[in-house]
């Protein structure tokens, strides 16, 4: 259990982050998580303290909390840390992770404004500043403070790994920040549940990056920002480390917005089957029958465009799973293409009907065969036909169940909007 030397005044419960009741009061609360920060973590408080009486003056927070968490030191971090004592110090007997600190430094101490600071001297505490304004006056839910500037003595390997991570969350989320992972960050209270699950290792960062960018609802802005060199030696293993980051960011990108993950790995499916059709094709055209050798081309095709069905059928109801989820369907739905909105089941069931009717079409010649004389002659049915009508007819109960938890998702969206409304609560 974390040990605190400042008894917090609660301002949550559970796991959620509550504002300051007192209208017209803003607080802002900046968590430093330190492991073995000894070195750094006096500095970096001093030039916190400095800079709150400046955001205090220039913005409209009235009141800034400062919370170091000792992530499992074994120097004197939190000993240093304690020796301020307007600042609140939260000790981890063993070290949970990054994001665990942030999370529970949050969590003790509330806040309207929820930031944290790397411990390590790199970033400007005075920065928190603009990022107050730009946060109460656009009314954006995320500020990040961006150390990809001219200005910034960020390690080469370091910048480039950002400018990857960037890359890679531009092409999924269709939006863009350029320092995917930055430590110096500003958050809206009331945007955090939005936000979560976050996970507690240094892929926090990027792990809230990715979650904000497939949100097309929260609003996030980039202020350039100093980044001098850490004092110390970085817990950061570029190898290591980046591997988990692009896990997250595409955790993330597939819990908030499947499709954008899926749908290019079922259109890359789609065309390798297509491109393995084009030689059958042709060379039945050409000589009106195909040699037995292609059944092995043909149950790839199988293969590949079942893969690909399943595949868009699970997208499908992810998205709509996701949206339920996040209380927000009705807005889902209107959004949403029509191939997976609200005609969506009128579509599903058409196309499986159309691939049923086709593979009966496809294999009718053997059906009249077998109920004429009681087998199927090699040559009243080609394999060829059988394996595409096994391929329709599998792709008709892939649609037929996508189809059935369409109507089923819809009906959970109306009980659970009546449970909101009994509670008190919107939808």
């Amino acid at each position: 259990m974390p040990t605190t030397s400042i008894p917090p005044q609660p301002a949550c419960m559970g796991n959620e982050v509550r504002s300051s009741p007192i209208k017209n009061r803003i607080t802002l609360t900046i968590v430093l998580p330190a492991l073995n920060e000894e070195e750094a973590i006096g500095r970096t408080l001093e030039r916190c303290l400095a800079a709150r009486e400046t955001i205090i003056a220039e913005s409209r927070v009235t009141d800034v909390q400062l919370v170091v968490v000792s992530d499992g030191s074994t120097d004197r971090t939190a000993t240093i840390a304690r020796g301020y004592p307007d600042v609140l110090v939260i000790e981890f007997e063993e070290n949970r992770g990054y994001g665990a600190a942030i999370k529970e430094g949050w969590r003790q101490a509330g806040g309207d404004l929820l930031a944290f600071l790397d411990a390590d001297g790199t970033c400007d505490p005075a920065f928190f500043l603009p990022m107050c304004n730009v946060a109460l006056n656009e009314q954006v839910d995320i500020v990040l403070g961006c150390r990809m500037g001219a200005d910034s003595r960020m390690p080469l390997v370091r910048r480039v790994g950002n400018m990857i991570f960037a890359a890679i969350l531009g092409l999924l989320s269709r939006r863009r920040v350029d320092d995917t992972a930055s430590g110096m960050r500003v958050i809206r209270a009331e945007s955090l549940p939005r936000l979560l699950p976050l996970p507690n290792g240094l892929d926090f960062t990027p792990s809230m990056s990715a979650r904000a960018l497939m949100d097309a609802e929260l609003r996030i802005r980039e202020i350039p920002m100093k980044y001098e060199e850490r004092i110390g030696r970085s817990k950061l293993n570029v190898f290591r480390d980046g591997l988990r980051f692009t896990r997250e960011i595409l955790s993330a990108a597939v819990y908030v917005r499947t499709s954008r993950v899926t749908l290019p790995i079922v259109g890359v499916l789609a065309l390798i089957a297509v491109a393995l059709s084009l030689f059958p094709v042709r060379h039945y055209l050409v000589n009106g029958t195909l040699p037995e050798w292609l059944i092995y081309r043909f149950l790839t095709i199988l293969l590949l465009g079942l893969v690909a069905v399943t595949l868009l059928c699970a997208t499908v109801v992810a998205e709509h799973v996701i949206a339920l989820s996040q209380l927000r369907y009705e807005r889902f739905l209107d959004k949403a293409h029509s191939w997976w909105g609200r005609r969506a089941l009128r579509v599903y069931w058409k196309l499986g009907l159309i691939s049923v009717a086709l593979a009966v079409i496809l294999v009718w010649p053997g059906i009249v065969s077998y109920a004429r004389t009681g087998e199927i002659a090699p040559a009243t049915l080609h394999w060829s036909r059988v394996v595409v009508a096994a391929f329709l007819v599998l792709a008709f109960c892939q649609m037929a169940a996508t189809a059935c938890l369409l109507r089923i998702i819809p009906a959970m969206h109306d009980r659970q909007r009546q449970l909101m409304s009994d509670s008190g609560h919107g939808v």
